[in-house]
């Protein structure tokens, strides 16, 4: 696979591999996308806008430049963001692949940080010497204001020009909370959106503050995702409840998506509306609960992202998925081609109705052999 370098969100020659729960695959156009989706499903996108969360400065002890890429906070309230953890680097920018910025110097509880009109302190030396946790002086006002003037979007070395924040923002863009874009959901466009109405396929959003997909260091790499704020809305909960009750298939746009609510539903009582922390990962060993299918982004073997695929398919199938990538040319990162992969199916118990097999049957016919 290669990198899509140019932030082009919806490329008209962009391409969806689909694989059904039979693990059959086929190819298609992003574009058919409505099409593949039945009468019934739900797909669930996440509505977080991107926050410009790369700032450049300096720490003051030292006097060396930094990058400071803001990766997590503890809730989506508006006013909750005097602290964040992040991650520093030292001098450079996105030019320069990830792996290869160099290290900020030694950081230390209580130094102070000069990021643009932003003041912070280092309040938590979380995984030495990349990784803290930082609290900004000012008022909330103050400090989103100094973040949306000073700061950029985060960006890594395969994209070929400087991002616009705009570039990173999908077509449902609310609450500006993530800090990477949400990028399976570039593929919404209106259009999209009334032909799946059309379809009676049903949509419905969460808001979840994705977070950094790399750090340059493979010890913190090997913990990503970190913990990242969501809120699911009630609407979305009913919504959800009357899929399952209806047999039909929650589809979630992006591994965000699939988190949250996965996250949610192992709560005492299961799936609720309100706020909350992810803290999960999802892969091989885990039950899905909420998420029958998943809409996202190709990746590369070893990522975060990737892994989350084997909370859906087993191994083998995830090694002909890859090869099929990789073979075919499809394009990876946040500007590149989809997949749709659905659950594998289960074999049927005598608790399992003859609703599930019934869908998933009507399912496997919408894909070509």
């Amino acid at each position: 696979m290669k990198a899509a370098p140019l932030p082009v969100q919806r490329p008209r020659d962009a391409r969806l591999l689909v694989v059904d729960a039979a693990g059959r695959i086929a190819h298609h156009p992003r574009s058919d996308l409505s099409e593949l989706l039945v009468p019934g499903d739900l797909i669930v996108a996440n509505d977080a806008a991107t926050v410009p969360a790369s700032l450049a400065g300096r720490h003051l002890a030292s006097g060396a430049a930094i990058e400071v890429r803001l990766a997590g906070r503890r809730s989506l309230a508006a006013d909750d963001v005097e602290r964040f953890i992040a991650v520093v680097f030292g001098a450079g920018d996105w030019r320069t692949p990830t792996e290869d910025r160099p290290l900020p110097p030694s950081l230390k509880v209580g130094d102070a940080l000069a990021l643009g009109p932003l003041a912070a302190t280092v309040v938590r030396v979380i995984a030495a010497p990349r990784l803290v946790e930082l609290r900004f002086a000012g008022d909330a006002d103050a400090i989103r204001a100094g973040i949306a003037r000073h700061g950029r979007p985060v960006q890594y070395a395969h994209a070929a020009a400087p991002l616009a924040l705009w570039d990173v923002w999908t077509a449902i863009a609310a609450r500006p909370v993530a800090f990477e874009p949400p990028s399976a959901g570039f593929v919404l466009e209106w259009r999209l959106l009334d032909q799946l109405a059309r379809r009676d396929v049903g949509f419905a959003t969460l808001t979840h503050a994705a977070g950094l997909s790399s750090t340059g260091d493979a010890m913190l790499d090997a913990r990503l995702p970190f913990d990242e704020s969501y809120h699911v809305p009630a609407a979305t909960v009913a919504a959800v409840r009357a899929a399952h009750e209806r047999g039909d298939r929650v589809v979630a746009l992006g591994t965000t998506v699939a988190r949250a609510l996965e996250h949610a539903a192992a709560q005492p009582g299961g799936l609720a509306a309100g706020p909350g922390v992810a803290t999960n990962r999802l892969g091989r060993s885990t039950r899905l609960h909420v998420v029958d299918a998943l809409v996202s982004g190709t990746h590369e073997p070893g990522s975060s992202h990737h892994e989350l695929l084997r909370a859906f398919v087993g191994g083998e199938a995830l090694d002909r998925i890859d090869a099929t990538l990789e073979t075919c040319g499809y394009r990876t990162h946040e500007f590149g081609d989809s997949v749709l992969v659905e659950r594998e199916a289960q074999p049927l118990s005598n608790l399992k109705t003859a609703t599930l097999a019934s869908r998933l049957g009507k399912v496997r016919t919408t894909l070509p052999a």
